[in-house]
């Protein structure tokens, strides 16, 4: 049975993000509120929460996995990011949106897509997110928490709990959220590349 928080949206309560840190640190995998629906995450070297989390989205583990950062600063030590990239980061972070680069050294193997050596990686605007990013002090392993058969990723924390509550070790209730997933944009080479329209606006990427 998982266990429950009902965090405030705008001013989460440290002493539940401490014990939702907790929970990640000791293998747990927890499902997040994040700009873009709910979320599953769990720690970057932790292969059985990994599967676990593969298990729950039904999908095999070449899936592109990304990695939930703080900041840009934070972002750039798991990804090769040239000065245009920059500029676009600066100016979309944080925010709805995946980028894809080429992974740093500092990214496990499992982590990158087997022939192009990327990661995904974001910066989200939600409080919680961020503030458990910051009490973790590494980013986080995360999917989209769209279920098997579903397009859309999963808004309501209450369904989320009927379903998955023998599934997961934590579940954050952080309000009711929008099902859009991310919009995903590829850096990796010199074009860039809008790969799925989600939340984010491509505007800037066109």
């Amino acid at each position: 049975m998982s266990q429950f928080f009902y965090m405030h949206e705008e001013n989460p309560q440290a002493r539940l993000i401490s014990q939702a840190v907790n929970v990640i640190k000791s293998g747990g995998v927890i499902v997040y509120p994040t700009d873009s629906g709910y979320a599953l995450g769990c720690l970057i070297g932790d292969k059985d929460a990994m599967s676990k989390i593969a298990r729950i989205r039904q999908i095999d583990n070449d899936h592109n996995f990304s990695l939930m950062c703080r900041d840009q600063s934070e972002l750039a030590n798991y990804a090769r990011v040239d000065n245009q990239a920059y500029r676009l980061l600066k100016q979309n972070t944080p925010g709805p949106y995946t980028f894809i680069f080429k992974a740093s050294k500092e990214v496990p193997k499992r982590l990158q897509n087997p022939k192009k050596k990327t990661i995904g990686i974001r910066v989200p605007d939600n409080v919680i997110a961020l503030a458990l990013l910051e009490a973790l002090g590494e980013p986080l392993m995360s999917t989209s928490l769209i279920l098997p058969g579903q397009e859309f990723t999963e808004s309501d924390p209450e369904h989320i709990r009927d379903i998955l509550e023998h599934q997961v070790d934590l579940i954050i209730h952080g309000g009711y959220l929008g099902e859009k997933p991310t919009t995903v944009v590829d850096l990796s080479d010199d074009t860039i590349e809008v790969i799925r329209e989600g939340a984010g606006d491509v505007t800037p990427f066109l």
